[in-house]
């Protein structure tokens, strides 16, 4: 799955377009890599995001496409805020 989507569909990031715009903006690491919108996530990669002043950082535990509200946690497990 692509990371712009998998960031919408775990709801980390409420909108697709904000997710695009994190990667393009380099704000969105892929194991240590800048990710592009584009990059295929997979189980056990390792996510750091950057919200201005605050990072988070996820571990993917599983990939849901069209997760619901309470299926969004089970993609992931925080590992460092």
């Amino acid at each position: 799955m692509r990371i712009d989507k998998f960031l919408k569909n775990s709801r980390i990031i409420k909108r697709r377009q904000v997710a695009k715009d994190a990667c393009l903006n380099e704000r969105v690491k892929l194991n240590g890599d800048l990710a592009k919108p584009g990059s295929l996530v997979e189980v056990g990669d390792i996510i750091d995001i950057s919200f201005g002043k605050s990072n988070l950082k996820v571990r993917v535990l599983e990939i849901i496409d069209g997760a619901k509200k309470n299926n969004a946690e089970a993609m992931y497990e925080v590992i460092d805020e």
